[in-house]
């Protein structure tokens, strides 16, 4: 599978940060399971042009919450027991959705501004 990561520089949450809750929220989605590998801490720090200390670090906290593994020479994969149960999905979507309002809001658009936005991205079939 191809990583789909992207980093806002306009955002004020740190890289690592934003790397962090991205990869989280794959393996939460269950889009990563267990034992799928990571690209190496240089190649994706190529890949998105930060430092390889960024990627690192993000890595380190996602293996301290215990979402990955990593071992000398083997990688960095998904670990076993790191996926959230079904309900995950749910509070994914949840925080995702409370973002977006609350940066939305940021922003000043009106919450009336903010469904007919929404609406217009799910037309109904």
């Amino acid at each position: 599978m191809t990583l789909v990561l992207t980093l806002q520089p306009d955002d004020p949450t740190p890289p690592y940060e934003q790397l962090r809750r991205q990869l989280a929220d794959l393996i939460t989605a269950g889009l990563l399971g267990p034992g799928d590998r990571l690209p190496p801490l240089r190649q994706l720090a190529g890949d998105l042009g930060v430092a390889v200390g960024t990627v690192a670090r993000a890595y380190r906290e996602l293996e301290q919450e215990g979402l990955l593994t990593s071992r000398r020479g083997g990688g960095t994969r998904v670990a076993a027991g790191g996926q959230v149960p079904a309900g995950g999905r749910r509070q994914l979507l949840g925080g995702m959705a409370a973002e977006f309002v609350a940066r939305a809001r940021s922003l000043g658009f009106t919450d009336e501004e903010i469904i007919v936005a929404l609406g217009r991205q799910l037309p109904l079939s």
